[in-house]
């Protein structure tokens, strides 16, 4: 790992500083991540020297020049795994790409330089981006299809609440006629029609808010980092509910309470 590691791919510094070329002594350092001195139980662990014992070599002495925040590097689903970061070779060539680059471009003279050093091996690449997406592949796939049951539920539940709207408006014809004759307006006709089916809406939100948050809650444990559930995402959820019944229901309801009450009486 170079000393430009860091810069790269953008960690978080929480206490000490990062390598620099500057420092020749760097590479005797080391830097460790907050679950690292967690597990270590250290209070202050910049200057800190460490003993590292690997069994086939003598043991050698790093000083703590940093601490970084926890970066998710392996699986997004678990605890980030503790980290010692040391200067030295790897496997793997890190490269930031200036945004007001084209991709193209870049990977042409990233190539070019590739070759120069290691002529021997192919140009193998991949995006970070790419690669961190990759990880959540499967939630992205349960979250679409969660997202098509849900519109096709909605759309089922509203030719139903549809349907059932024009049954009761077509059996309560003679009602809202002799109640227009009386003086009834075309509100009062709209709130009569409505109010059992908001009524129903508002019992089932109130049975289906609470299963709602405690599935939701069971189904976040699994994860290690995860959001916390506000409560106007379920008010937001009972106001559409509300809105789309409403929607739903007010055609039935307002061409009723605008039809002639004489031919209604007349038809009963």
């Amino acid at each position: 790992m170079s000393p430009e590691y860091g810069k790269t791919v953008g960690w978080e510094l929480e206490q000490g500083r990062d390598f620099s070329k500057e420092f020749a002594s760097d590479s005797a350092g080391i830097v460790l991540n907050e679950s690292a001195v967690k597990l270590a139980g250290l209070n202050n662990p910049v200057g800190q020297t460490v003993k590292w014992e690997p069994g086939w070599r003598e043991p050698s002495y790093y000083k703590i020049i940093g601490v970084v925040k926890d970066m998710v590097k392996g699986s997004p689903f678990k605890t980030t795994f503790p980290s010692v970061i040391f200067l030295g070779d790897g496997n793997w060539l890190f490269v930031r790409i200036n945004t007001n680059t084209s991709i193209h471009e870049a990977l042409s003279k990233i190539e070019l330089g590739f070759k120069k050093v290691i002529p021997t091996l192919p140009f193998d690449y991949k995006f970070v981006d790419e690669e961190y997406g990759l990880k959540f592949a499967e939630e992205e796939r349960i979250g679409k299809l969660a997202t098509f049951f849900a519109i096709l539920a909605i759309f089922i539940s509203c030719m139903g609440l549809f349907g059932l709207a024009s049954y009761v408006a077509e059996r309560r014809t003679k009602e809202i006629g002799v109640r227009k004759v009386l003086g009834a307006s075309v509100f009062n006709v709209w709130k009569l029609l409505s109010k059992d089916f908001i009524t129903l809406v508002i019992i089932s939100c109130f049975i289906a808010t609470p299963l709602a948050w405690y599935f939701l809650h069971e189904w976040l444990q699994k994860y290690e980092y995860r959001t916390k559930m506000s409560w106007w995402v379920f008010a937001g959820a009972v106001g559409c509910a509300l809105l789309i019944t409403l929607l739903t229901i007010s055609f039935q309801a307002i061409k009723a309470a605008i039809a002639n009450p004489v031919k209604s009486l007349r038809m009963e």
